[in-house]
């Protein structure tokens, strides 16, 4: 005498049931996406206001920011979700937590500044609100542009598509 049921038939791929399970599973990615980005623009708006008082907390609007999810390959999480907050003249401001597990989880905001080269971008990570204060110090002169050393290049310099596929090395090459 069986006391419980068997287990329950498949459903059919075309079936109502199926349909309706696609439409949970999009309803809940969609709302952790939304969390996340909202949970970014806080932490990022917290962290400013608590580590940068004096300086960023006065000139960067909470509203600001733009949060954005954490990005996955094959659903395992590769890097935490961020936001990012225009500063004008092409720099940005980047916040996202690292997580460790020795460190548990920890602020990380980077100033993002455009090179002297036009093709790139320099990415400075921000430990404290001296350290800013004595970067824009620096930038002040170039009016927000990194200095570009052809020697040791630290820009992240963008190639053209045909560089990317063999072609020309230099865009200006492309004709």
């Amino acid at each position: 005498m069986d006391v419980l049921p068997g287990p329950g038939r498949p459903y059919d791929p075309d079936s109502p049931l199926a349909h309706l399970m696609e439409i949970a599973a999009a309803a809940v990615d969609e709302a952790s996406e939304a969390e996340e980005r909202d949970s970014a623009e806080t932490a990022a708006a917290q962290h400013v206001f608590r580590a940068y008082t004096y300086s960023l907390a006065q000139a960067v609007d909470s509203e600001a920011w733009q949060g954005y999810p954490a990005v996955r390959e094959h659903r395992v999480r590769r890097w935490e979700a961020s936001a990012a907050a225009c500063l004008g003249g092409g720099l940005w401001l980047h916040h996202t937590l690292r997580i460790s597990e020795e460190d548990g989880a920890s602020d990380a905001l980077t100033l993002i500044v455009p090179c002297t080269c036009e093709r790139g971008y320099v990415d400075i990570v921000l430990d404290t609100e001296d350290v800013l204060m004595e970067l824009l110090t620096e930038l002040r002169p170039t009016h927000g542009l990194s200095l570009h050393d052809d020697r040791t290049p630290d820009c992240h310099s963008v190639q053209a598509v045909s560089a990317l596929a063999g072609g020309p090395r230099d865009a200006r090459s492309i004709g």
